[in-house]
């Protein structure tokens, strides 16, 4: 009879828990969570409503802190997850700031806003992958190149996608652990995103520490090092869940999952950080898969109305129908938007680009799903 029960409620669910080699109890869990996303009932909206963008620049700074006091509270956005990355005047290393930085007083400001519109704010900087972007390579591997996973290779980042860094250089954590307080404490922030989504260069023979080391071994003592850092401040640790999950056993591929095998590092680390579970163009049941292995979860749409909406649906549904500890994990939907928050503030004020700027197609489709999803939101609360 189990086994009949089982296969009748994951037949729907395109049987992703089984590709994801689940041990029994917890296959029986995620079954049980998956019946419940199948049901269609009513539920309270789920606590977290947040919103992921880029810092300004010091120009934009009184747009940025217009959007937050206007725009914000009206929507029901309660978390902003400001990426910064390396766009913060640090003065423990002033050389790793990007030119045209934000000073102290600037996110000071930043700060006072979100206090006033009732928004928690949690800054980001994107640490072990993304430290290039096509051709750039970003500060922190420009200002210490022997910081780099591939040092050498790839002249002007070609053939590769993002420079990692290396996270055995007996040196590295000096360096980001500065970047982190810093730029913490100067937000006040209770917690702290650091990224670690789409990392494709790690373990490689290129170096001289991490050659021949297993790939999940060393993604989770990546993850465990920044998380006992910030332990030690008090501060919870987000980031992206995409190099958690096996992207050739689901299917889900090598963007929003991985196939450089570091998805086992899932059962090497602590689950009391915040995965931030991104999928642009279908509703996958990876949030669940999180929540039954013991992590909260947020899940993370962009730029399709219907995706966002299927995805809160699902959240929804889960924490209706499951159990009270898998419920308690589903904590809500992060909306991404992959740009400044000064361009998505026009937008969303229906302002012009600046001079010369022309209008950018990604933002119109970030701020429709954005809208499309937090009137949603609304509408469960009765506003």
């Amino acid at each position: 009879m189990r086994a009949v029960s089982l296969r009748l409620v994951l037949q729907p669910c395109s049987c992703y828990f089984i590709a994801m080699k689940l041990s029994s109890r917890r296959f029986a869990l995620a079954a049980l969570s998956f019946l419940a996303f199948q049901l269609r009932a009513a539920s309270p909206a789920p606590p977290l409503r947040g919103l992921h963008l880029m810092a300004p620049g010091p120009d934009d700074l009184p747009l940025a802190v217009r959007f937050i006091k206007e725009a914000l509270p009206k929507e029901g956005v309660n978390v902003l997850v400001l990426e910064f990355d390396y766009r913060y005047r640090f003065t423990k290393r002033p050389e790793v700031a990007d030119p045209d930085s934000l000073s102290l007083d600037n996110v000071k400001t930043l700060v006072e806003a979100c206090r006033q519109a009732g928004v928690r704010l949690i800054p980001q900087i994107n640490l072990l992958g993304h430290q290039s972007w096509a051709r750039a390579t970003g500060s922190l591997l420009r200002v210490h190149p022997e910081f780099d996973e591939t040092p050498g290779k790839y002249p002007q980042n070609e053939g590769i996608y993002c420079r990692s860094y290396c996270p055995l250089h007996p040196q590295v954590h000096d360096v980001v652990f500065d970047l982190i307080d810093e730029l913490a404490d100067a937000c006040e922030s209770d917690a702290f995103h650091v990224g670690m989504d789409e990392v494709f260069l790690l373990g490689e023979d290129d170096c001289p520490r991490c050659k021949g080391k297993d790939k999940a071994e060393l993604f989770a003592q990546e993850v465990r090092v920044l998380h006992d850092h910030l332990a030690r401040s008090n501060r919870a640790m987000w980031m992206w869940g995409d190099r958690f999950l096996d992207g050739e056993t689901t299917g889900i591929g090598k963007w929003e999952a991985s196939v450089i095998k570091t998805h086992p590092a899932i059962y090497q680390v602590p689950e009391d950080i915040v995965i931030c579970d991104w999928h642009y163009d279908r509703s996958l049941p990876t949030p669940q898969y999180f929540a039954v292995e013991g992590f909260p979860v947020l899940a993370c749409p962009w730029r399709r109305p219907d995706v966002a909406l299927a995805q809160l649906e699902s959240v929804r549904q889960v924490r209706l129908h499951s159990t009270d500890a898998i419920a308690a994990r589903m904590l809500g939907l992060l909306q991404t938007t992959w740009t400044g928050i000064a361009p998505f503030a026009r937008a969303y004020f229906g302002e012009a680009p600046p001079a010369g700027a022309r209008p950018n197609p990604d933002v119109q489709e970030a701020l429709s799903c954005f809208r499309s999803l937090f009137r949603e939101l609304r509408a469960l609360d009765g506003r």
